[in-house]
């Protein structure tokens, strides 16, 4: 996969980075040339940690340039390879960040825009048209989120026990690394020894991330970050994608039905993992995900 990077300077002085599918479009920086005006345009918000080679984000823009679609991966603060300049990071109910970067995308591309969200992308996205309701008409025309862990208490919690430990650990790994990397430039602003010596991410959140992003504590942060609660504001077109398997999110805790808005379509399927849904003869392959949801912005109403 191929893609071409900008940078965009936050509204706070920080910046996040965007990698473009379409390269030739993306090289030129003009405003017009994202995309031709009439085609959609297909943004990606990828997941804890992730980024635009994760596997589900290249098995997404292929199929988007299968179809002839341009696309674009927008990275969290410190997810580009590259870390951020301020103490902030980014989390999972980032809402005002996402905000900025659909409104961006919106005044410089005028045809169809597309929005899908992974794992936490896919909470930020959901608890961002939940909370802007209507007004977002003229922002996206449709919206999916894959394997969204819409209830964060629990799921942390989920990820915080048995075999769920596994994943943790990974996500640990990245993210001790680059907060305790961001001490050099911003010391004093957690404890290193505690960051060092947690072992869940209710640990590191009660550190790190609730802290730094204006939380009292991780119940407090899993709480508020939540996109559960504002699902019956969503007023676009929006696709719901959780496999009932996936180790991230108890089955128990997807939305019902009387909790979301009639715009939102409810797939769970048995099968699917977290951000998986292998299909085919083995080792199978990641199409199935991608084609689904570009087949659901092919139908859009509510």
């Amino acid at each position: 996969m191929h893609y071409a990077r900008e940078r965009w300077d936050t509204p706070d002085g920080d910046f996040v980075e965007v990698d473009w599918l379409n390269t030739a479009s993306a090289a030129s920086r003009e405003p017009s040339a994202v995309a031709v005006a009439d085609q959609p345009l297909v943004v990606l918000f990828h997941g804890l940690e992730g980024c635009s080679t994760s596997h589900y984000a290249h098995a997404f823009m292929d199929e988007v340039a299968k179809i002839g679609w341009p696309g674009c991966v927008v990275h969290f603060r410190g997810c580009g390879g590259t870390p951020n300049r301020l103490a902030r990071a980014y989390h999972s109910g980032d809402s005002s960040e996402l905000d900025w970067m659909m409104r961006r995308l919106r005044a410089r591309h005028t045809g169809p825009l597309y929005a899908v969200g992974v794992s936490l992308g896919g909470n930020v996205l959901l608890k961002w048209l939940g909370e802007q309701g209507s007004t977002l008409s003229h922002v996206v025309s449709a919206a999916a989120a894959v394997s969204a862990p819409v209830d964060l208490m629990a799921a942390g919690d989920q990820l915080g026990r048995g075999f769920n430990l596994v994943y943790t650990t990974a996500f640990l790994k990245t993210l001790k690394r680059k907060s305790l990397a961001k001490l050099a430039d911003h010391p004093r602003l957690y404890d290193a020894v505690r960051v060092r010596r947690a072992r869940t991410l209710r640990a590191f959140d009660a550190v790190v991330t609730a802290p730094l992003h204006g939380f009292r504590d991780t119940d407090d942060y899993w709480t508020r970050a939540s996109s559960k609660p504002v699902l019956g504001g969503i007023r676009v077109p929006t696709l719901m994608l959780n496999a009932r398997n996936d180790p991230f999110l108890p089955p128990d805790a997807l939305p019902s039905a009387a909790s979301v808005s009639a715009c939102v379509t409810r797939e769970f399927p048995d099968e699917g993992g977290h951000v998986g849904f292998v299909s085919g003869a083995f080792p199978g392959h990641l199409r199935w995900m991608p084609q689904r949801v570009l087949s659901f912005f092919g139908h859009r109403g509510c």
